[in-house]
């Protein structure tokens, strides 16, 4: 029943931020690959790639001026942005019949496994796992597609990035995992639109 509310609020979030969204069903797809990798399986599985798809449900909540600013975020307009994990986990939180394992990925994707992330700065193990899993494949998609401030990054600069990333911002039990997947995938070509450079 609750997949009727997140559809409705997915939908405003298409009309909202159409690159939000498409990104949201990228990360998604990711995940629901990576899973396999991984070994998880069933409802976790389904938790995860579900979590994936709704976690920048919080952007509907962001001013569109802010969303879509071209430049740089001033200190002000960054505190704002950085509600939406916040935000998101509030609204789906009013899912009838959300699982909170659901709910932890909405919240928690922009923690920081050195506990410098938000929005409470847990660390380490404190990070709920399909969180620390969904922060990583989130990173890369924003990282290879093109943003309203810059250029997508390259398959090879976007995995050093995540390995610079490693035991800082992400779990580092997950990188290299996660870096192999990419790397034996074709998902750079079918949804990046350029070849593998790795």
């Amino acid at each position: 029943m609750y997949k009727l509310s997140a559809d409705a609020s997915m939908k405003q979030l298409k009309r909202k931020s159409p690159s939000s969204y498409r990104h949201c069903l990228r990360v998604s797809v990711i995940a629901q690959q990576f899973a396999n990798v991984l070994g998880i399986g069933g409802a976790e599985k389904e938790f995860l790639v579900s979590g994936c798809y709704l976690h920048d449900l919080g952007k509907l909540f962001i001013p569109n001026n802010i969303l879509n600013r071209k430049g740089k975020l001033s200190d002000r307009e960054w505190r704002i942005m950085r509600q939406h994990p916040s935000c998101g986990g509030s609204a789906a939180e009013l899912y009838p019949g959300i699982s909170s394992r659901i709910v932890e990925i909405v919240r928690y994707h922009h923690e920081r496994w050195d506990g410098g992330g938000y929005p409470e700065g847990r660390s380490r193990h404190d990070i709920p796992y399909l969180a620390r899993i969904c922060a990583i494949i989130d990173t890369f998609d924003s990282m290879m597609s093109n943003r309203c401030y810059r250029s997508r990054l390259s398959l090879e600069d976007s995995v050093n990035e995540l390995r610079r990333g490693s035991g800082t911002q992400f779990d580092p039990s997950l990188v290299e995992p996660f870096i192999a997947f990419i790397k034996t995938s074709q998902l750079d070509e079918t949804m990046y639109g350029h070849p593998a450079a790795v």
